[in-house]
C-alpha cells in the first residue's frame, strides 16, 4: 500500500473510530471492554488490510471488521463477571442472537437495513427481522421509572411522550442540576435520561454523578448535541450517549437496552 493510501486509510478510520467506540460501549455496557473490543479492531485491520473492505462505505467497513472480532470471541461476559457484569450476562442469554447487534447498528449507529446486513454477514430482510425481533424481545423484559433532565420543554415533553408510550413512568423533569437533584430525593428512578448543559449553565453530569454516589447502579443516557466531544477516551464515558437531534428510535431503543441490561457507567468530567 502507498504512503497516499496508507494515510488515507487511516485518515478514514479516524473520522469513523469515535462511532465504533460508541457502538462497542453500548454493546457491552462497558467503557473499558467496548474500548478493548475497538482496539482489538483497529489491531485486526494494520495485521491484515485486506480485512478493511474498500468497496463499501468506510464506517460499514470498520464496523464489519469490528464485527468479526465480536464473533470470534463470543460476544459475551466473562464467567467471572459479578454485579451489574453479571446482571447483564444474564440478560444477554436471553436475547435471539445478533437482535442487540442490529438494533444498535439501525437505532444509535442510523445504518440501512442493507448496511447492517453487510456488517452481520446477512441478508437485508433479515437484518430487518432482527431489528424487529429486537425490540419484541426488550418490550416484553421490563417496565420502569425515569427522570429527565432536560432544560428544553419542547424536548422534555417529547421524551416523555416516547418513555410513557413504552410503558414507563417519568418521574419528573428536572431543569437544573439543583432540581434534578430534590427529584431524586422525591422518588428514585429507575433509569436517568440527561442533556448535558442545562437552563442555569449547570452540568447534568455533575447532576448524575452525584445521583450515581448516591446509588450508584442506575442506568443513565446523555443526550447532547456534541456526541464525539465525550467520545474521546480520555476519561470514563458513559455506556448510553444519543446524539442531539435524535430519532423517536434512537431512544426507544437506548432506554429498551439500558432499563434491560440495567447497566452504564459514570462520565466525570
Amino acid at each position: 500500500m502507498s504512503t497516499s493510501q496508507s494515510t488515507d486509510l487511516t485518515s478514514v478510520i479516524g473520522s469513523n473510530l469515535p462511532f465504533l467506540r460508541r457502538y462497542a460501549r453500548a454493546l457491552t455496557g462497558s467503557q473499558e471492554k467496548g474500548d478493548n473490543y475497538a482496539a482489538a479492531t483497529l489491531e485486526a485491520i494494520l495485521s491484515d488490510i485486506g480485512s478493511f473492505d474498500r468497496n463499501i462505505a468506510p464506517k460499514v467497513a470498520l464496523f464489519r471488521v469490528f464485527q468479526m472480532i465480536w464473533n470470534s470471541t463470543g460476544g459475551a461476559l466473562s464467567d467471572s463477571a459479578d454485579g451489574l457484569a453479571a446482571k447483564a450476562q444474564k440478560h444477554l442469554a436471553r436475547l435471539t442472537r445478533d437482535t442487540r447487534e442490529a438494533l444498535l447498528l439501525h437505532t444509535i449507529e442510523e445504518m440501512s437495513f442493507e448496511e447492517v446486513g453487510l456488517v452481520l454477514d446477512v441478508s437485508e430482510d433479515e437484518a430487518r427481522s432482527l431489528v424487529d425481533i429486537a425490540y419484541s424481545e426488550m418490550a416484553k423484559s421490563v417496565s420502569g421509572k425515569v427522570m429527565i433532565i432536560e432544560d428544553e420543554a419542547i424536548i422534555a415533553m417529547d421524551l416523555e411522550s416516547i418513555v410513557g408510550e413504552m410503558g414507563h413512568q417519568v418521574t419528573g423533569i428536572a431543569k437544573t442540576e439543583t432540581e434534578a437533584l430534590a427529584l431524586y430525593e422525591t422518588e428514585t428512578p429507575d433509569l436517568i435520561l440527561s442533556d448535558i448543559q442545562l437552563a442555569d449553565l449547570s452540568s447534568g453530569i455533575d447532576a448524575v454523578n452525584k445521583i450515581l454516589g448516591e446509588k450508584s447502579d442506575i442506568p443513565v443516557i446523555f443526550i447532547t448535541a456534541f456526541p464525539e466531544r465525550l467520545l474521546t477516551g480520555e476519561s470514563p464515558e458513559p455506556a448510553f450517549l444519543i446524539a442531539k437531534p435524535y430519532t423517536e428510535e434512537q431512544v426507544r431503543s437506548a432506554v429498551s437496552q439500558a432499563m434491560f441490561f440495567s447497566s452504564t457507567e459514570t462520565l466525570q468530567a
